[in-house]
């Protein structure tokens, strides 16, 4: 059997590296495996959801299930009943078993290569802090470069700010189109972004890159950048793949990069806050650690992100409870990501013909995640309205949805255009589990009433 099967059964061992799961089909030597899930389990796990909110935005901060939910509460109060017992006998046993889990989910080799930690925003400071280390103390030349794309999370860019440019780095941003046609594009611009990155006899120490873009959101060629980053002899990669795991297969050992984070509790199931960093381990492995200093200092990142102090460790310990969860589903979670995929094609592109626009990109470069073109009747202008169109959508149609402000070019030329003009604003749509038809049909219906009373953003109350 393979490790989710096992796990299942409540072994405690999980050494097998992940093999394609089909589900509960199969034979197993050991009774009472779990029927799938039905459509009123799911309703049932999801029940504390708010009522009567059309919640289509899954990518921002994911759903927990409350059997999962259950299963935090039981570590919390084991923890509380004896906290010393906790701390020496059961903390760290919880947490490799976390770690075994996802070592098996993302083809890593060895699981002293994977810590667990908040969020991507942690990891981005563990990576980051190690190259602003090097830059002040002179293993690095002044003006030396960080490569990015341009729509990386805003977090990264604050964390670049506080410890690579000030320390005398400097950092080049990769424009990303939009709307795309093909990964080419995003290929072509990267290059030229490495380029600028090595002008002047400058050295490139870390390119980051997304594997999937926020906002817009984009499946990014992910393992080809890598590669081209090797030929080019930039010193490390960082994949910050926030939104990977549970919505797109992750392959660390193929993808090849130095550092690879994922939240979990965005499109894997997990409570608040747990996310995985991936170190490959190498020859010249840095000197990586965790932001927060605590007495594990110096035993190795995995070790150091495991006690960081006191505090709420229970969303890195549910994670074999997250894998039951999955298993429930046919296909388990690779099931869950092809379904989630497929859906969230269908209701994008039902909305784009409802509303007469587009798709921000192909099929295949899209996850649980899609972008579609708003109507430019909405004359979606800026990033306020934007954030106006959002807010108004929330309060007074109960849908909650990301907008994009996707500003057209001076010349008129690149963008989507619908019938009555260019189309410069998106809603990122996301498809989870819990999602229905109706969701999709309550946001079509908001917006055609929107344009069928002439309203445009500028004149939208969000309260």
């Amino acid at each position: 059997m393979d490790q989710e099967e096992e796990s299942r059964n409540g072994d405690s061992t999980h050494n097998h590296s992940h093999s394609h799961n089909h589900g509960l089909h199969h034979v197993s030597k050991k009774p009472k495996l779990a029927p799938l899930i039905t459509e009123p389990d799911i309703s049932a796990e999801f029940s504390h959801h708010q009522p009567g909110v059309a919640r289509i935005n899954n990518g921002s901060f994911g759903s927990c299930p409350k059997s999962v939910l259950a299963a935090q509460r039981e570590w919390q109060l084991k923890y509380l009943e004896q906290p010393d017992d906790f701390y020496f006998n059961t903390l760290r046993k919880g947490i490799l078993k976390s770690r075994t889990v996802i070592k098996g989910l993302i083809n890593a080799d060895d699981v002293d290569e994977i810590s667990l930690v908040d969020n991507a925003t942690t990891a981005a400071a563990i990576v980051l802090q190690q190259i602003g280390r090097a830059f002040a103390e002179g293993k690095f030349n002044q003006n030396d470069t960080v490569v990015m794309l341009h729509c990386a999370f805003q977090a990264v860019k604050k964390s670049i700010q506080a410890y690579v440019t000030r320390a005398g780095g400097s950092v080049v941003e990769v424009q990303l189109p939009f709307p795309l046609i093909s990964e080419e594009e995003i290929i072509k611009e990267f290059k030229k972004g490495l380029e600028k990155g090595k002008e002047n006899g400058k050295r490139i120490r870390l390119a980051i890159i997304d594997h999937i873009t926020s906002m817009p959101c984009v499946v990014i060629p992910v393992g080809k950048l890598v590669k081209i980053c090797r030929e080019e002899g930039v010193d490390q990669v960082f994949v910050d793949a926030a939104h990977a795991i549970g919505s797109v297969k992750i392959d660390v050992k193929e993808i090849g990069a130095d550092f690879y984070v994922s939240n979990l509790h965005k499109w894997f199931f997990c409570p608040p806050a747990v996310a995985f960093l991936h170190c490959r381990k190498s020859n010249s492995s840095p000197d990586i650690h965790h932001p927060v200093v605590s007495h594990e200092f110096g035993n190795g990142l995995p070790i150091e992100s495991a006690w960081i102090g006191t505090r709420d460790y229970s969303a890195q310990l549910v994670v074999p409870s997250v894998l039951d969860f999955v298993n429930r589903f046919e296909g388990g979670i690779d099931g869950i990501m092809e379904r989630n995929h497929e859906q969230v094609l269908k209701m994008g592109r039902k909305l784009s013909e409802s509303w007469g626009t587009n798709l921000g990109s192909p099929p295949e470069m899209c996850a649980g995640m899609v972008m579609v073109g708003l109507p430019s009747r909405l004359k979606l202008l800026s990033e306020e309205d934007a954030s106006k169109l959002r807010g108004h959508l929330r309060v007074y149609f109960g849908v909650e949805v990301p907008i994009h402000y996707q500003a057209s070019k001076e010349d008129g030329e690149g963008g989507a255009r619908d019938k009555d003009g260019i189309i410069t604003g998106y809603a990122r749509i996301s498809h989870q589990v819990y999602n229905t038809l109706e969701d999709y049909e309550k946001f079509r219906n908001a917006i055609l009433r929107l344009v069928e009373e002439k309203k445009v953003c500028k004149m939208l109350l969000t309260e």
